[in-house]
């Protein structure tokens, strides 16, 4: 289950349904266009595409998240501390 559906099936029932709505018209041209009227709804759909998009390495080091510097950092500091 990608992070966004654990998004959405977090949601109550009545916003579950909405946004379900909502990312099926933004993955659509003239959904796009439709949802362009409105730019509330164009952020929250901007902002919910892009949530698909976070599990991709690629994607996540364009925006400053590397997932292995991390980790990578996460261990030296246990092994800096003693503990395992």
């Amino acid at each position: 289950m990608s992070d966004l559906d654990a998004f959405l099936a977090a949601a109550p029932q009545p916003q579950r349904s909405s946004l379900r709505m909502l990312l099926a018209l933004a993955r659509r041209p003239k959904g796009r266009l439709l949802l362009g009227r409105s730019a509330t709804l164009a952020q929250l759909t901007d902002g919910l595409l892009a949530m698909e998009h976070y599990e991709e390495p690629a994607a996540a080091k364009r925006l400053g998240w590397d997932a292995q510097a991390v980790t990578a950092r996460g261990r030296a500091l246990r092994r800096a501390e003693g503990r395992p």
